[in-house]
């Protein structure tokens, strides 16, 4: 009898996807069809069908906090064509079902942005 498994997406860290974030929101938390970032590890991005992502928002933030990073249009290789904001604070885990398309990676700079957001939301900074 062979096997049935279904195939896990390949992802990995850095990477943006678009995200259908829209059943089972409540209240704040981020929703819809929107890209997503991709922090959860490598090794973790191979074996599990959950991920860990930071929502990315196109609507012009009123208060910037420590826990978010500005990304700014016309950052090559991202797929972010809009000025956007990564909001840190909305980390989440979601299963690998909800990623649609890849579209593109943040560059090291951006994650070293990104590592320090996530140091200062987690308290570990």
């Amino acid at each position: 009898m062979q096997e049935n498994k279904q195939k896990i997406k390949e992802i990995r860290w850095g990477e943006i996807w678009y995200a259908n974030l829209e059943n089972g929101r409540i209240g704040s938390e981020q929703g819809g069809i929107r890209p997503v970032l991709i922090v959860q590890n490598n090794v973790g991005n191979l074996y599990a069908p959950t991920t860990i992502v930071i929502p990315i928002s196109t609507k012009k933030i009123k208060k910037s906090l420590p826990t978010h990073v500005k990304l700014a249009a016309e950052l090559t290789g991202t797929g972010i064509n809009r000025n956007s904001t990564l909001l840190i604070e909305q980390i989440r885990v979601v299963d690998k079902k909800r990623l649609q398309d890849r579209l593109g990676r943040l560059a090291e700079p951006q994650m070293a942005a990104v590592r320090t957001a996530l140091a200062v939301s987690l308290g570990f900074d």
